[in-house]
């Protein structure tokens, strides 16, 4: 406690040593909880939650809004490492909206340019689209990681190949090549 009553201090988020992937703890012969549950009955379920209508909104300008590709992908990667139950849906929604909004953004600055005219004085500026395409990248890494951190504490196999994340700078060219 500070000297004004005031309790700043302490253990941080994000302090501390990292946790090991489950594939690593188990390799370095440590011990993992793996709990064997029984077969669950007749039951059918959805391969991928139904893609909300926002994800799927048209867009001002006309253009394809990717978030619900970007959606099912992702969630096609996460049932495929059994993993789909652990992480939010939200996150996911969240994960496919900031990738669109970063590819139109994308766009903008190719079909824009990285200069813009000032509203009143007429003079050269930075383009808005600049700064707004770094945010989105920054949401889209921080969003990211949180899903990858729940994959790599709880796959206890490991995996090869591409994962949504990668597929993010193919997209935006296939975008820009009109092959969306």
């Amino acid at each position: 406690m500070a000297r004004d009553g005031t309790g700043r201090g302490g253990a941080r988020v994000g302090a501390g040593r990292k946790k090991k992937a489950l594939t690593d703890r188990i390799s370095d012969g440590g011990t993992a909880m793996i709990l064997d549950l029984p077969e669950p009955s007749e039951m059918s379920g959805e391969e991928i939650p139904p893609v909300k209508d926002y994800l799927k909104a048209k867009q001002k300008s006309g253009k394809s809004f990717c978030a619900a590709e970007v959606y099912e992908e992702t969630w096609k990667w996460l049932r495929e490492r059994g993993c789909d139950r652990l992480v939010n849906i939200q996150l996911v929604e969240q994960y496919a909206v900031s990738v669109s909004r970063w590819i139109q953004c994308e766009e903008c600055i190719s079909e824009y340019g990285f200069l813009a005219k000032h509203p009143t004085t007429g003079n050269a500026i930075a383009s808005p689209y600049v700064s707004m395409s770094q945010q989105y990248m920054k949401q889209v890494n921080q969003i990211w990681y949180q899903i990858y951190q729940v994959v790599k504490e709880n796959c206890s196999v490991e995996w090869q190949g591409s994962t949504p994340q990668d597929d993010v700078m193919e997209r935006l060219l296939r975008a820009r090549n009109g092959g969306m």
